[in-house]
Parts: C-alpha cells; structure tokens; sequence
C-alpha cells in the first residue's frame, strides 16, 4: 500500500513536469511569431538624428553630416555599403588646408519659420536598409543644394596699420630691387605708406614667410608675365623672399629661358633666379601686350611687328610646360602712342586686322585678354601642377594732368579717400567674364590699390624730369608686396 502511494506521487510528479515543459514550449512558440516584441523596440532609422538636430560645423563640406558620436563621414550609405560601423569614420579630417580658406557652410534659411528639412519620418524596420539609405542621401543632396561654401574676397577688406611692416627693408634688397623704385634712396622723407597690411573681411590671410613659402614651391616654378607693373611685382617677391638680404648662394638661370642681355639691348627681355636649397626658381618675362611679337622683316632693325592678337606670346607657348604658378598681366600698354612707338601692327589669323571695331584699342585689348587666358585655360589639362592667374590692372593715379602734361600724385597723406573696399563683384568685367568658367583665377589687386595714391614714385625717381611725375609705377617697399602677399595665400 505504501509502496503504491510512493509510486502514484512519482508519476503524477513526472506528469506535472511533463506538463510543463510542453506549456513553456508552447508560450515561447507563441511568442516568437508575435510582433509584440519588434512593437516595442524602436524602429532602427530612430537611432539616427533627424538633420535638423546635427550640429552645424563651420569646417563642414555641404556633403557632410556628422553622426551622433561625433565622427565625420561623407555618406552614411557608405558606411552601410561598407560595413563600418559609427565609431569607423570614413573621413578622418575635413579642416582648411590653410587658414585663409575656411570651408564655412551658410545653413540659414530662406525664411525664418521656413525648416531647412520639411520632414523624415521614421522608416518601419521591414524596410530597414534601403529606405534608410534614400532618406540619408536626401538629406545629403538638400544639404549639398542649400548650403553655399563661401571662399575668401581677398579682394573685399580693409587697410590696417601693422608694425611688423614693411617685409623687407628699403635701403637694402640692391640685389633684386632697381634703384629706381627703391624710394628710401631717393629725397623722399615720408614713409608712412610703408606700415600698413592688407586684412582680407572674411578669411585670415597668413602672414608672409619667406623660408616656407620656398618650401612649398620646392622643385617649382614662379612665373611673372606682363609689363614693367609684373616686373615690379617680381622684384617685390625677389625682396620678399630673401627678406631683403643678400643672398649669394641664388643662381642666375635666365639662360635657361633665354634670358640673356642682347647685343646693344639695355636689359634682357627679363630674369629668372634659382634658390638652390629648395629648387626653386622665380622668374620674369617682360610681355606688355601678352601677344605674339613677330618681326614683319627680320633683317630690317627698324621693322614693324606683327602683333597678333590671338596668339600668345611664344615665351609662354615654348615654357609653359616647366611652370607651376603663372601670373599674368597687361594694361597700361593699349594706347595708340605706344603702339606706334612700339611700330606694332594688329594682326588676327596670321594677317592684319581689318576689321575696325576691332581696332579701336580697348576693344583689341578686350580681344587679346579673352584669347590668352582661352588659351591658358585650354592648356590646363595638359598641365595639371599649373595655378595660373591673371592679375588686374595697377591704378594710376595722375591728377591735374598725365604724365607728359603736368599731372602729378603729391599726396602723401594714407588712406585720403578711405580704408576699405565693400564690393563682391570683380574690378575688372572683362578680365571676370573671360575667366569665368575657366581655370584661371582673378588676381584683383585694382581696388585695393586704389586707395593708396600716396605710394607711388611721383617726383622722387631719381631718373624724373623736371615736372614729370611717376603715377604709375610704385615705391617698393610698397602696394606691390600686398599683391604677392594676397598671391602667396592662394598658391
């Protein structure tokens, strides 16, 4: 009787447990085809932010966002492609190479009530990574359309006295500098136009520095094209580079450009110096018109010129291959006084220009402005370490008459009518047109240069004529350190 209870206990024990195994089997079964678990977790697009909530960055690229742990990447769809998880950017650093070129995002909107991102609702999880996907490339598309980069103006700020200026002294830097233009070295007795600095509105321009900017142009070539304005700026540089000083140890290399002095000719046709630490080389090709020259009689000394319009000059034509930075200029040039003193002769297609529209001079001018930097520009994907800019023209500033009649810049006083230049748009409409769309960057140094009539030679050249004035031409140290300092920032 006992041994039965025992028995009974034992089975109905084993039956409990058997009963319960089967239910717990059938609980889990149960729950696993129910969507109550997937209902309350959140969907997985909520783990990700909507755009209006990522923190806006003044280094970003419009195509960027930044993920919730902080890290850059360029599109979270390749990161997804890729497998790589929020802790792996994709991109390690999107800050400005330089200082002065600040990648600043505008993420303001149209209207103040008006939502940069009308809506990205959450995508149901059985939909998870492609819809996921669309929704992150259209945030980056409308951020990549609403946002504007804005680069620096160096052309647009303001003239602020800096005593750290000059760069270079004005009664040394003989090796490079012509005396002509060396006003510590002439009777003038006020340098005040020698301490101020250029301060560009919206960006940092970095401050010049002879040694490392040969080190950035190791193993290249700074190229000056252009009239006795470019040749100006060279000799600026020359003296900016070395500081002023002596340098013994730099290398005449015009040879190797064809720059040597000939026969009965009062310079060469222009310089080309080496820094051998670096190998770097800075030269200057004297161009005034930036035409092709060519002798109608090669045996007559006294010969006109074929002046074509169309074609550059063959220095550039022959050279170009070997430059890394080109500066080009021309201005000062386009009168009929100096075409006739030249003996040059316009020439459009290999033959003389007949068309008399053409011939009026600011219109051939405008016509050979567009044909070089065309012809620049088309030469640009053959020479891919090329930077290429085209300066603006240096302002003169006669009064009272022009140079042969009386005109004169006596002013002395800075900054007389005003410190600071306000426009967005280009100086020059036909040098902006013509580069538009093109490779070729505006080197605008003409309203800047504007405002300071007191740095010109005027009456202190130690080669003036009684009543002649230098309004053209600057005193260096001087205006034409900016535009290498603005130059510089950009190579």
């Amino acid at each position: 009787m006992k041994g039965g209870t025992i028995y009974r206990l034992r089975g109905n024990k084993l039956s409990f447990i058997l009963v319960v195994l089967i239910c717990t089997t059938i609980v889990l079964w149960a729950w696993e085809k129910t969507p109550l678990v997937t209902s309350l977790l959140p969907a997985q697009d909520q783990f990700v932010m909507p755009y209006s909530e990522y923190p806006v960055d003044s280094h970003m690229k419009p195509s960027q966002v930044i993920n919730p742990t902080g890290h850059f990447e360029e599109n979270f769809s390749d990161a997804i492609a890729t497998g790589k998880t929020r802790n792996e950017p994709l991109v390690q650093d999107y800050s400005p190479k330089k200082r002065n070129e600040p990648l600043v995002q505008d993420y303001s909107h149209k209207k103040r009530n008006e939502p940069l991102v009308q809506d990205f609702s959450v995508t149901p999880i059985s939909s998870a990574t492609t819809n996921s996907t669309k929704n992150i490339e259209n945030i980056r598309d409308l951020a990549t359309s609403s946002a504007e980069t804005k680069v620096c103006n160096y052309a647009k700020g303001s003239w602020v006295v800096d005593k750290r200026r000059p760069l270079y002294s004005g009664f040394g830097c003989k090796q490079w500098l012509s005396g002509m233009w060396a006003c510590r070295l002439t009777r003038r007795i006020d340098f005040s136009y020698e301490g101020f600095r250029w301060q560009p509105e919206n960006c940092e321009m970095p401050e010049f520095e002879g040694s490392a900017f040969l080190r950035r142009m190791q193993d290249k070539t700074l190229a000056f094209v252009g009239d006795s304005l470019g040749r100006q700026q060279f000799q600026s540089f020359m003296c900016m580079v070395t500081g002023g000083k002596e340098s013994p140890e730099v290398q005449d290399v015009g040879w190797e450009y064809g720059l040597v002095k000939a026969r009965g000719a009062i310079r060469p046709d222009g310089w080309a110096y080496r820094f051998p630490s670096t190998n770097t080389t800075i030269l200057y090709y004297w161009s005034a018109s930036l035409c092709d020259l060519e002798p109608l009689n090669v045996t007559d000394p006294g010969t006109y010129y074929a002046m074509h319009l169309d074609r550059p000059v063959a220095f550039l034509r022959r050279y170009l291959d070997r430059f890394n930075v080109l500066v080009l200029n021309t201005g000062h040039h386009w009168n009929r006084g100096k075409l006739r003193a030249n003996r040059w002769v316009m020439y459009v297609n290999g033959m003389p220009n007949n068309d008399r529209k053409r011939a009026e001079i600011w219109n051939a001018k405008n016509f050979a402005v567009y044909s070089i930097i065309k012809w620049v520009n088309s030469q640009l994907p053959k020479h891919p370490q090329l930077k290429a800019f085209f300066r603006t023209i240096s302002p003169r500033h006669f009064r009272n008459g022009d140079w042969n009649t009386g005109g004169n810049c006596d002013n002395t006083t800075p900054l007389t009518g005003g410190s600071i230049v306000s426009q967005d748009e280009p100086s020059d409409p036909v040098v902006a047109d013509a580069a538009k769309g093109t490779g070729v960057k505006i080197l605008d140094i003409t309203p800047l240069s504007e405002l300071r009539d007191e740095g010109h030679i005027s009456r202190y050249s130690n080669k003036a004529m009684d009543g002649v004035n230098d309004c053209l031409h600057w005193c260096l140290p001087g205006i034409p350190d900016t535009w290498n300092e603005i130059l510089a920032a950009q190579v």
